[in-house]
């Protein structure tokens, strides 16, 4: 079981970037290994190292101003491949939430499969947040999963997002598919034996 996802109230790491393909998330070259440790380490590699493996201060995740559980990216986040490797990485580096005003569904999907939330806004209130976080990188935006809503405590403006309430139930609770399953193995067991009759 994972740690249960209830209200989160984070700081937030802007990523004002349309597009952003899972080859950028994690490149290509990372996706030999089989577990999902010390992906986090390679999350936008090519955008945070430069060849000889310096950082390069410029990219948000070097950058000590920001930090926080909570990805705030630009439209269309999670293209290209399907790659799983992408929500690995995001998850490992530290990541419970990501922002944007459209996922790819593949994306979404695996992000949510590995205990991230992906919470679509409109892309007016996309661009008051990264405002808002530029204006003050220790602004908090908070994510209540039982209530549905995203709030810019800079603001107090706050917007309802939906999920799959399958998937919600499993993030509220820790539970992976495996989990679930097994959670529900008397009434699996108690509905095959009454077929079985």
């Amino acid at each position: 079981m994972k740690a249960k996802f209830d209200i989160l109230t984070s700081t937030c790491v802007p990523l004002p970037l349309e597009n952003v393909d899972t080859d950028q998330i994690i490149p290509a070259r990372f996706l030999k290994a089989t577990t999902k440790e010390g992906f986090g380490e390679n999350l936008f590699r090519d955008w945070r190292y430069d060849k000889q493996g310096n950082k390069i201060e410029s990219f948000v995740l070097n950058d000590p101003t920001y930090g926080g559980q909570i990805l705030v990216a630009g439209k269309n986040f999670g293209s290209g491949s399907s790659r799983e490797h992408a929500a690995w990485a995001i998850a490992d580096y530290g990541f419970r939430v990501v922002v944007s005003s459209f996922f790819a569904d593949i994306h979404k999907n695996n992000e949510l499969n590995n205990f991230v939330l992906p919470v679509v806004v409109s892309e007016a209130f996309l661009a008051e947040l990264f405002d808002s976080i530029f204006a003050n990188p220790k602004m908090q935006v908070e994510v209540n999963l039982p209530g549905q809503t995203i709030t810019n405590l800079a603001t107090g403006r706050s917007e309802r997002f939906e999920i799959n309430g399958y998937k919600k139930h499993c993030l509220m609770n820790g539970l992976d598919d495996i989990d679930f399953l097994l959670s529900n193995k008397d009434k699996i067991e108690a509905w095959e034996e009454k077929k079985s009759r």
